[in-house]
């Protein structure tokens, strides 16, 4: 898919309803969910990104931004932990009605850390599909609507990012127990004038292996939102990390969840003003980069 193919929307804004932080009255939960309406073609569209790891704190911050899920027009999943999906059954009885879901094929597939201890996703496909979920799984980059395409799966060609931070296991097709490389880890872009915003989840592919593939799909990303999953790395991959985005053109970092302090504190004194966190109830608006 080419440049020339993906349209470019003309406004993004990005509601926080799942995060470790909250603003006033708002109730904060451990995972990542984002309601994004995204101006395009006229229209304005809602995309839900992630659906954090339970549907009531959502559902109550929802009604405190005078927002609701009916003019939903598609879920993305960022990848399949339980923090990003645990609130998926709770959204689709609200919703009432079908709608398509986009995530990696690897949705589904057993996720779990040593000692057992399952994290991956908490429902049966057949449950989720029972409740009006239409499951759209691919490797490949999808525009969902003018403007807005998922980075599909993720080379990871960063060897700043070749040190792992988390140690989970799956069941690969021979059965046997593996290593899990987090191949289902997506994020998605939003094309607005002059660069793009990528959202990410937990950003298992690697933060700059992300940005990487979000250039060469969309163009340069100027704006990156989400988890960084920094929270054990070392302090010369933190460093490392803030200098490739640096050099990538990056011009605004909102991030937490599964970030950590340490990686949040060395964006904030390289972005200055450009650097925001998270937290549940908080808008973030973009319209355009000149």
């Amino acid at each position: 898919m080419g440049l020339s193919s993906i349209g470019t929307a003309d406004e993004l804004e990005v509601s926080v309803l799942a995060e470790e932080h909250a603003s006033g009255m708002f109730w904060a939960q451990h995972g990542i969910s984002f309601l994004l309406k995204v101006r395009s073609d006229g229209q304005v569209h809602e995309i839900l990104f992630d659906t954090g790891n339970s549907w009531e704190p959502i559902a109550h911050n929802l009604r405190l931004m005078g927002e609701d899920v009916s003019g939903i027009k598609a879920v993305v999943l960022s990848h399949r932990h339980y923090d990003h999906t645990g609130g998926l059954k709770g959204l689709l009885v609200e919703l009432g009605r079908e709608i398509t879901i986009i995530s990696h094929p690897d949705l589904f597939r057993p996720n779990f850390v040593l000692p057992l201890r399952e994290i991956g996703m908490p429902f049966a496909r057949e449950e989720l599909e029972g409740l009006g979920a239409k499951f759209l799984l691919t490797r490949d980059p999808l525009e969902v609507v003018p403007g807005v395409i998922t980075t599909g799966e993720v080379p990871r060609t960063s060897d700043v990012e070749r040190e792992m931070t988390i140690e989970t296991y799956t069941v690969d097709d021979e059965g046997r127990i593996v290593r899990d490389p987090m191949l289902d880890d997506v994020s998605l872009i939003v094309r607005l004038e002059g660069g793009s915003v990528v959202l990410t989840g937990c950003s298992h592919a690697g933060v700059i292996n992300i940005v990487r593939r979000s250039s060469e799909i969309a163009g340069p990303v100027k704006a990156v939102v989400g988890g960084f999953h920094l929270i054990s790395a070392s302090e010369e991959r933190i460093e490392a990390t803030v200098e490739a985005l640096r050099e990538m053109g990056v011009e605004r970092v909102i991030t937490g969840h599964c970030t950590g302090l340490a990686a949040e504190c060395a964006f904030r004194r390289s972005y200055g003003k450009g650097f925001k966190q998270l937290a549940a109830g908080r808008v973030f608006r973009f319209h355009s980069f000149r």
